[in-house]
């Protein structure tokens, strides 16, 4: 059977919020096709929701749905009592703590962390929502060990997320963890949104874009990213790019927010990732190639980056084909 996906909504819900998780759950599919995940809306009796956009949602199923479900999805909200006062309808906190507590992974998008939070589910537990809310979040839950600094929170069965795209990852994340890196980059490619931004990547605040006009190291990076197992120093791009070396790195983190060092070190970790995933070339071959140098140092790159060693990431996001025995 699918693993089914209940998605909670409350009034003040974001409609986005709701999108995210029917989208991306929607499209991950195997190789054949079949879809993996089903996905079905509640609400409290199943009654309609005002959305903070202007019109209703009409979910087919009441709170009983999440007795049912595998995962619970908690969309965000712009209104109401989890966000006005840090308080819950008591019907939403016991089903929800009753889900939690058949053993049902709770996930939140956004501001959905207020009713989780409201509900006593993340009591001592580290948890994100979207930076704008941070503030009044630490004034309703002190209790709560929030980090609104992080995309997401995968803190095991319950997860809760940071704004908008955050939730994107959030659910790639979880498509990944359940079914593999196969199903969750075919699902990111559906939705034409990357397939990978680590949990622990900063949270993009109040960070001006460039001009169109001013964006033109795109061909340079291009260049560098299929040169990522050669030693690029930074005269190297600035060459490249025509450009002094100062100017480079000026206009280089006007662009993309970081240093051409930390933009060179995050690809490079990306495509070890993507080797250990898809390949079984020995640890020491993806260092080489990923330009990470030794497996000591691609051991100790990706444990700053996502917390595991090579072997643990490899064990946790390889796809194993059906009757290998592996």
């Amino acid at each position: 059977m699918k693993h089914l996906v209940a998605i909670l909504v409350l009034d003040g819900l974001v409609p986005f919020d709701l999108g995210t998780p029917t989208q991306i759950f929607g499209t991950a599919r195997d190789e054949t096709g079949e879809r993996k995940y089903k996905t079905l809306v509640c609400s409290p009796n199943g009654s309609p929701v005002e959305t903070a956009s202007g019109f209703k949602v009409l979910p087919d199923h009441g709170l009983e749905l999440l007795d049912r479900a595998d995962t619970v999805v908690v969309s965000g909200i712009h209104a109401g009592d989890p966000v006005e006062r840090g308080t819950l309808d008591p019907m939403v906190t016991k089903a929800l703590r009753s889900a939690h507590d058949k053993g049902k992974r709770i996930m939140s998008i956004c501001t959905g962390a207020f009713v989780l939070a409201a509900a006593g589910l993340l009591d001592e537990r580290p948890a994100t929502t979207h930076w704008w809310w941070a503030e009044k979040f630490r004034e309703f839950f002190p209790q709560v060990k929030l980090d609104a600094d992080v995309l997401f929170v995968d803190d095991g069965d319950v997860l809760t997320s940071a704004g908008v795209g955050a939730g994107i990852d959030l659910c790639l994340h979880v498509v990944r963890t359940d079914f593999g890196s196969e199903v969750a980059n075919r699902a990111a490619r559906r939705s034409v949104v990357p397939p990978w931004r680590d949990g622990g990547q900063a949270q993009y605040i109040e960070r001006p874009l460039p001009r169109p006009a001013d964006a033109t190291l795109a061909a340079t990076r291009s260049w560098a990213a299929e040169r990522l197992d050669a030693p690029l120093s930074l005269q190297d791009l600035a060459v490249h790019a025509n450009m002094s070396v100062r100017t480079f790195t000026r206009r280089f983190r006007e662009e993309t927010g970081v240093s051409p060092a930390r933009w060179l070190l995050q690809r490079r970790v990306d495509h070890a990732r993507a080797l250990l995933e898809s390949t079984e070339l020995p640890v020491e071959v993806v260092a080489r190639r990923s330009g990470l140098g030794t497996a000591a140092g691609l051991r100790q790159h990706l444990q700053n980056t996502i917390g595991v060693a090579p072997s643990a990431y490899r064990r946790t996001f390889r796809v194993v084909p059906e009757g290998s025995g592996g």
